[in-house]
């Protein structure tokens, strides 16, 4: 079954998703079902995601959701495990790796905090399987001050991607940008309305051949 459906049709507790969100997940996520994958989803709103992804992602994934909220340790249950930390403390997502091994795929759909952003992004994009799935939504609040968003605001993690991009080409700078493990291991950047999604991943040797026979 495809996940608009599980949605439309959900009967558990509350989904609060974007509609147009839902062709992305698919186009990211559907390689994982059926497989022992582990999800992050940060951000547990009232629980009803985590057992939609339970039900697309099928029984052999894991689901781990975090959260500040102490009250959202009631919807463990049967392969969803919840963890109560906030996102931007590196120690707290360190022991969530140390007992549920690299996530596989990170929803980030927490704070919003361009702040937190940032430092989860950092901390866990490194440490996630070497084919993984980074996803952040709502990143509408890149623009927004309360989030400490802004129109070209630094800092934002809109602009912390618009960077990304050229860290994803350093081999092409001719020097200007150093290579990194974020150039080196990441696939690809896809962005859509209020999302950035990354794919990990290595290209493997880059040449461009010349095939055929000259006329």
């Amino acid at each position: 079954m495809s996940l608009w459906p599980l949605f439309l049709n959900n009967q558990g507790r509350i989904i609060h998703k974007w509609k147009h969100y839902f062709p992305s997940y698919e186009r990211h996520f559907s390689r994982y079902i059926n497989r022992p994958v582990i999800f992050l989803e940060i951000g547990c709103g009232e629980g009803g995601s985590l057992q939609m992804w339970k039900q697309y992602l099928g029984p052999l994934a894991t689901i781990v959701g975090i959260d500040v909220r102490a009250e959202c340790a009631n919807f463990e249950e049967d392969q969803i495990h919840i963890r109560i930390g906030d996102q931007s403390d590196t120690n707290f997502l360190a022991s969530v790796l140390a007992e549920f091994g690299a996530p596989d795929v990170v929803l980030d759909d927490g704070s919003h905090v361009m702040e937190h952003l940032s430092a989860t992004f950092q901390f866990l994009y490194p440490r996630m399987a070497r084919d993984g799935v980074y996803f952040v939504e709502d990143l509408h609040t890149a623009y927004w001050e309360e989030y400490s968003g802004g129109y070209k605001r630094a800092g934002s993690f809109i602009e912390h991607c618009k960077d990304m991009i050229d860290e994803l080409n350093a081999e092409h700078t001719r020097g200007a940008i150093p290579e990194s493990d974020f150039s080196r291991g990441t696939l690809s950047m896809h962005f859509y309305d209020s999302c950035a999604v990354f794919e990990k991943g290595r290209t493997g040797e880059k040449f461009a051949p010349q095939i055929g026979t000259p006329i």
